[in-house]
């Protein structure tokens, strides 16, 4: 899993990359955490930290109109956090955790494909 993502506050867009361990599905919207192996330069401490991101693929996006499909990713401000005895942030994440789609795409747009799970066997 690869991100790009542009920070305003430091006028830099960083990358980092991680592996993957939860992918979940349902009609039109994913969910995924990864475990961070590599942050580029001027990024955020994340090596090792799972992060969680989802998206919400609202369909039928017209040429040169804004996106109907939204992202949530748990790097937000405000979003998953927590704070310790000492007053540290601490923002713990699980496996197939990630916040709701609560972002508009503002350029480019996700497709999410459903796959249902196997049926259980019976007996």
């Amino acid at each position: 899993m690869a991100v790009s993502h542009y920070s305003a506050e430091q006028d830099i867009t960083y990358t980092a990359e991680g592996k993957v361990d939860c992918l979940v599905t349902a009609p039109g919207n994913a969910t995924l955490t990864a475990v961070i192996t590599e942050v580029s330069a001027g990024g955020p401490d994340w090596v090792g930290k799972r992060l969680g991101f989802s998206v919400h693929d609202g369909g039928g996006d017209k040429p040169g109109k804004m996106s109907r499909d939204r992202v949530g990713f748990s790097w937000a401000d405000g979003v998953n956090t927590t704070y310790t005895d000492e007053g540290d942030v601490a923002s713990p994440v699980g496996p197939c955790m990630a916040p709701a789609a609560f972002s508009p795409v503002s350029k480019g747009a996700y497709r999410v494909r459903h796959a249902d799970l196997p049926l259980w066997p019976t007996g």
